[in-house]
């Protein structure tokens, strides 16, 4: 990296953290204060699925439209002040929301340069890469897509951030990307910015992280965060910032007067969110999380430096989706006493009358406790049993199902009622993630002035990860044993978030003194976690240890079964996992608790 002529810190800030996400963060981060780069993500492994029934209804569709609100909103701003704009909004259809985005531009009287990136979606070639011995092998199952029989509705590589920066590079003012990586719009904005190269993987390295931190908006910025008594202005969260250096350290901050917190907590939080190895994978570098190093500089700034890099892999990720079937839930109530009997009888007559479990080629049913002993209220003496069928056959699980469960109301326990009416079956997706050789995807970018420009990859290793990581219990560093302990929460001494990765769950735990983390690495093994988490059992459990966040990283294994968008937990995502572990009790030292 040369340092001839080094540029002051980007400002990078995010606006969105999924479809849907807050229409007027991007008017406010245009007002709160000096801004370079305002970046959004809008793109999650569902996302891609339901954008694909919009297109199947309009060819023309395909794109995140909230993102034309919100351009609209800011565009005149952001030109007259020269903010450029980076966002995966364009999904399945990139050169039609750039489109669009010309169209507002023209209504507004604004002349603009928008460029979009493509090359993401090989679903076209699946056919062809398979001939040639691409076998898209499952990440997790390890099962060929051929072997499997199914036929993805979406196939989408994840790509990197160099063609963001060869458009910003150009002229662009605005890029639309479709499916790359989360962290690659900070990353291409501050490759373009910084001038870095290639092989430039520490600068490059510290940006994934500070994308992967701000990726999902207010969740770097008290959004979702364990700690609540820390967060003491609980007005809507600020969104945050990156100001990202020359050599990729950076500041996580928000505008002056936002709500929400900045904290080596929040930023911890985000850190440790929805990853699985220390060693985090992207297509321009392998980013090692474990060496970052946190230090709360003033009110609401935090200084993450010294996060190394390397290369990255020869493959890329791709990101597929099928159509499982359909799909139908009804949640009966059971009320008082003998909910187990209750449930046992509701779930025989049920499936009597519908022909058996093996109708269907799944039926999922759950017991979910709610009620208390004497009960105070009404409310604390109430379960919900909740019964899923799965099947290809759409009127199998249609309303004739929904009706079968109807008619236990006179003929079955006493006090039946459901959380709803009879509901319409509903068609549901399949994720499958796979690897391909970047080699066999064509990153190209759209530029503004209609010329089209082919991104080489990077040349990566074989083997990006240099260990495996994978600690399942820390050395023993506490004190002796037989010191004093109480029964308490885990939450008293360790803070946790959660989230998923297709149908893997991650758990982030983490703590703030070195005696607590002692503590922590030495008795939150895998076997303690899977005690703690009884869902958990029968399922890989990985565990990894980040020593400079004084964090665990537990990474659960089908968890979630095949993602989010056919799984049948109450929590499909996992977002309250980390909270029920710390709500579980266990011996903590008294010497480490608070309370």
């Amino acid at each position: 990296m040369t340092t001839s002529a080094l540029r002051r810190p980007v400002r990078i800030g995010n606006a969105s953290g999924f479809y849907g996400d807050r229409i007027a963060a991007f008017r406010e981060m245009v007002d709160g204060g000096p801004i370079d780069v305002i970046t959004g993500d809008y793109l999650a492994e569902l996302t891609m699925l339901i954008l694909w029934k919009a297109k199947k209804k309009d060819s023309a569709a395909g794109y995140a439209r909230t993102f034309l609100t919100q351009v609209r909103h800011v565009l005149t701003d952001c030109v007259d002040r020269g903010i450029k704009i980076v966002v995966n909004a364009g999904g399945l259809n990139p050169a039609g929301l750039a489109a669009e985005v010309r169209k507002v531009a023209a209504d507004l009287g604004v002349d603009v340069a928008v460029a979009h990136v493509e090359g993401d979606d090989i679903l076209p070639r699946l056919g062809e890469l398979q001939a040639d011995g691409h076998e898209f092998r499952h990440l997790d199952k390890g099962t060929t897509l051929a072997e499997a029989a199914v036929d993805p509705v979406s196939a989408n590589a994840y790509l990197g951030g160099w063609g963001i920066a060869a458009a910003l590079g150009k002229g662009a003012d605005i890029v639309i990307c479709p499916r790359v990586t989360d962290a690659s719009l900070v990353v291409g904005a501050g490759a373009w910015w910084h001038g870095w190269q290639r092989d430039d993987f520490d600068a490059l390295a510290g940006a994934v992280l500070a994308g992967h931190i701000i990726e999902c908006g207010p969740q770097a910025t008290g959004g979702n965060y364990s700690q609540i008594r820390e967060v003491t202005d609980r007005r809507y969260p600020g969104f945050p910032i990156a100001e990202i250096e020359h050599d990729g350290s950076f500041v996580i901050t928000k505008h002056p007067g936002t709500g929400g917190l900045v904290s080596v907590g929040t930023v911890t939080a985000q850190t440790l969110y929805e990853i699985d190895h220390p060693q985090y994978l992207n297509p321009d570098v392998v980013s090692h999380f474990d060496t970052a190093e946190l230090v709360q500089e003033t009110e609401s700034r935090v200084r993450v430096c010294n996060v190394k890099g390397s290369p990255p892999p020869t493959k890329l990720k791709v990101a597929m989706n099928y159509v499982g079937g359909f799909r139908n839930t009804m949640t009966l109530v059971l009320t008082g006493l003998d909910i187990e009997e209750k449930a046992a009888w509701a779930v025989d007559e049920l499936f009597d009358i519908l022909g058996g479990r093996d109708a269907f080629d799944t039926a999922d049913v759950q017991l979910l406790r709610y009620d208390t002993p004497d009960p105070a209220t009404a409310a604390q003496s109430t379960a919900h049993l909740r019964v899923t069928v799965k099947d290809r056959d759409r009127t199998k699980v249609d309303r004739a199902f929904s009706g079968a469960v109807m008619e236990l109301a006179l003929g079955g326990y006493a006090g039946f009622h459901t959380t709803t009416p009879p509901s319409a079956a509903t068609e549901f997706g399949v994720y499958w993630p796979a690897l391909l050789d970047s080699s066999k995807v064509e990153h190209i970018v759209a530029h503004h002035d209609g010329t089209f420009e082919v991104i080489a990859a990077t040349a990566g290793v074989d083997n990006p990860r240099t260990t495996d990581g994978h600690v399942a219990a820390g050395a023993r560093t506490t004190e002796s044993d037989e010191e004093p302990t109480t029964p308490r929460p885990l939450g008293h001494v360790a803070a946790a978030r959660s989230g998923d990765k297709g149908g893997k769950a991650n758990v982030g735990v983490w703590t703030d003194t070195d005696d607590r983390w002692d503590w922590l690495r030495s008795h939150l093994t895998v076997g303690k976690f899977a005690d703690l988490v009884p869902e958990a059992a029968g399922l890989e459990i990985r565990r990894y240890e980040l020593p400079n966040l004084k964090a665990l990283n537990f990474v659960v294994d089908g968890f979630l079964g095949d993602g989010v968008a056919s799984s049948t937990r109450p929590d499909a995502q996992a977002k309250g996992l980390g909270e029920y572990l710390r709500a579980r009790h266990l011996p903590i030292p008294d010497r480490l608790a608070t309370d």
